[in-house]
């Protein structure tokens, strides 16, 4: 009796290793884990896709180059699977492009590159949708009964990745901005001395010329204060 599962070890192992957090981390990077493992572990499985919906905007990314023509062609038609599966937020496939009565263009578009069997899977990872794509070469490859499986762990283990990554991300953008307000308080800080040091002002009203000049020209205050710095290096220099 032929195996209706969609899970191996193989795959359970690399599922859950995308949420381990590096400096590479990234929807990229996930994204890319994600269909490796996906090609690579599920049975019949020839190559898999994901698009990462987020404002209306979509990044693809897939095991093979031909496999992201497909999906961006797919959205291009308006038709298949993923399109199904984004509106109706189920599981949408097909059994055999050969014989499916649907979507007629996408079958050709799948026919040309290999493409028998399809499965995709909209997994909710608020506030992104993801949409997981699978492909054989075979026909019937994917059984309903190993797709709500393995639905199940994608949902769980790349709900958690993506949660990863984005509270990595946060903390990451929040080190580069404070990291950037250290740069532009140090580069004020010499700004006001120069003015100190050629008007003979106090530190609060050198801030205040560096404010008024600043809103004068529509520009920031670091900003000026970065010309204000390079322009006096400048003319030491000489």
């Amino acid at each position: 009796m032929k195996s209706t599962a969609m899970i191996t070890p193989g795959l359970a192992r690399d599922l859950a290793a995308l949420g381990r957090l590096g400096e590479d981390t990234s929807t990229e990077r996930v994204l890319r884990g994600l269909t490796t493992a996906l090609a690579a572990g599920v049975p019949g499985c020839s190559g898999a896709s994901a698009e990462h919906w987020r404002d209306h905007r979509v990044l693809v990314s897939g095991s093979h180059s031909e496999l992201i023509m497909l999906v961006e062609g797919e959205r291009a038609l308006g038709e298949g699977p993923s399109v199904e599966a984004r509106q109706s937020g189920a599981r949408a496939g097909v059994a055999d492009v050969l014989n499916e009565p649907r979507w007629p263009r996408y079958d050709a578009l799948a026919s040309r590159w290999g493409v028998r069997s399809v499965l995709v899977v909209p997994i909710d990872v608020a506030p992104a949708l993801l949409l997981v794509g699978l492909y054989s070469v075979r026909p019937g490859a994917f059984s309903p009964q190993g797709a709500h499986s393995l639905a199940d762990m994608l949902t769980e283990q790349v709900g958690v990745a993506m949660a990863n990554m984005w509270e990595f991300e946060e903390v990451r953008t929040d080190a580069a901005q404070l990291q950037e307000a250290l740069a532009g308080r140090s580069v004020i800080d010499q700004a006001k001395g120069i003015i100190m040091q050629t008007s003979g002002c106090t530190a609060e009203a050198a801030f205040e010329e560096l404010r008024k000049i600043s809103q004068h020209h529509q520009v920031k205050v670091a900003d000026l204060a970065r010309l204000l710095v390079d322009e006096h290096q400048r003319k030491s220099k000489r």
